[in-house]
């Protein structure tokens, strides 16, 4: 009998190696598809078969998958998100294809760009910021002043807050409009969406399917967004979470989602629930990591189990709160130092801590998720529990960075 196999279209720096552990505990050979295999440390370090292929030509792709259907059982495909999200549309093609279960790619390539969605969730009555679409920085400005600054301006396609910014005046308006025209990589000729600024907290609804299942609660900076810190599950009354759930639902059905996971955010406001992006995929590290230790759940392993036609169990086995800090520099420079995991690890109820860089890092703050260096998660029975936890953690995670010299220091 031919070895079953689960396709990695790309790959992911931090869940990447958790999908391919996920498979090897459900009997599957995991093998990567990859523009440039090397980008991913986990495929040489876990001995992971790595095929170099063009990940943008669907033709390419399918001769390959075709040439290896002689020798393997292709079981499932799976896509992993990039910056311009096109692998997990790719993949939902190479399913139909080859009729495995996966989601319809022309609902992922529609939620994928964001003017589109933003036009779909309109229609069907669902809450969301006012917008319009610019190509250029004199549409941009004359949208911003339809709109009323400030404005968030961000790439109509992307992912990982990547080129998203709040503009609070024209200065920064106009500053951040040349940065997208000019250095922001596009997969083809610019759109940027200008967007109204939402304000109030934020949450976001994690789903399996048609199944909320749960809402986190997260804390960012401004004016790039980059997320500080998660809470699972966030505080919520009945009502409350019941509105979410409910918009939730109506936005799967206006996009034509409900295979397999979608991560929706949210900003609470006067009006209640407000939508500010539907994502047709599993919500990034550390999400999966706290809904496990909040729910015993491992959405990682539920999602191949999907994608290769086996059932799935979405059920609670408990019942506890979860939250992460990412660790995030306040400044550019080398990262001479960063403290050892095992003081914070030790804190009792402290689940993970875990650093992305090592020491004589450059470190250059870019705006969004790449700035992370790495995360703190903790659990307990109760919610102030968790947070005394974390907190106590975060505190004993110390590193130094030493700036960049100037032009006069290098002389």
């Amino acid at each position: 009998m031919a070895r079953r196999v689960l396709i990695l279209l790309e790959g992911h720096s931090r869940m990447g190696l958790q999908y391919v552990q996920a498979a090897q505990r459900l009997g599957l050979h995991p093998i990567a598809l990859s523009a440039d295999p090397a980008q991913y440390d986990y495929l040489a370090a876990e001995r992971i078969e790595a095929i170099p292929v063009d990940t943008d030509n669907l033709d390419s792709l399918i001769r390959e998958c075709s040439r290896l259907c002689a020798t393997y059982d292709i079981a499932g495909i799976i896509g992993f998100s990039r910056a311009d999200e096109s692998a997990c549309v790719t993949a939902g093609k190479l399913c139909r294809h080859f009729a495995l279960p996966g989601p319809n790619p022309e609902s992922i390539e529609r939620c994928c760009d964001k003017f589109t969605q933003r036009q779909l969730l309109a229609q069907a009555g669902i809450p969301i910021p006012a917008y319009r679409l610019a190509a250029n920085a004199t549409e941009a400005e004359s949208y911003a002043a339809v709109i009323g600054l400030p404005v968030v301006l961000k790439p109509a396609v992307g992912s990982g807050s990547v080129g998203v910014r709040l503009c609070r005046n024209v200065d920064e308006l106009a500053e951040h409009t040349a940065y997208l025209l000019g250095k922001h990589i596009w997969p083809s000729a610019p759109r940027i969406l200008v967007e109204e600024f939402v304000q109030g907290p934020y949450y976001c609804a994690e789903l399996m399917g048609n199944e909320v299942i749960g809402i986190f609660a997260g804390e960012c900076d401004r004016p790039h967004f980059v997320f500080r810190e998660f809470t699972f599950p966030a505080l919520l009354s009945d009502d409350d979470h019941g509105r979410i759930t409910d918009v939730s639902l109506r936005c799967l059905r206006a996009l034509g989602l409900g295979w397999g996971p979608t991560c929706i955010e949210f900003r609470w406001t006067k009006r209640g629930p407000v939508v500010i992006e539907v994502n047709p995929r599993l919500g990034g590290t550390p999400g999966p990591e706290l809904i496990q230790l909040a729910y015993g759940l491992d959405l990682i392993t539920e999602n191949v189990k999907l994608a290769i036609g086996e059932e799935w169990d979405l059920r609670r086995k408990h019942s506890h709160t979860a939250a992460a800090r990412l660790l995030v520099p306040d400044r550019n420079g080398i990262l001479d130092w960063i403290g050892d995991e095992s003081q914070a690890a030790a804190v009792p109820g402290v689940a993970e801590v875990k650093f992305y860089v090592e020491s004589k890092t450059p470190i250059v703050g870019k705006g969004d998720s790449r700035d992370f260096i790495g995360h703190v998660i903790a659990a307990s029975p109760s919610f102030a529990q968790t947070e005394a936890t974390i907190q106590r953690a975060v505190e004993s995670v110390n590193w130094t960075i030493t700036p960049f010299p100037t032009l006069g220091e290098q002389e």
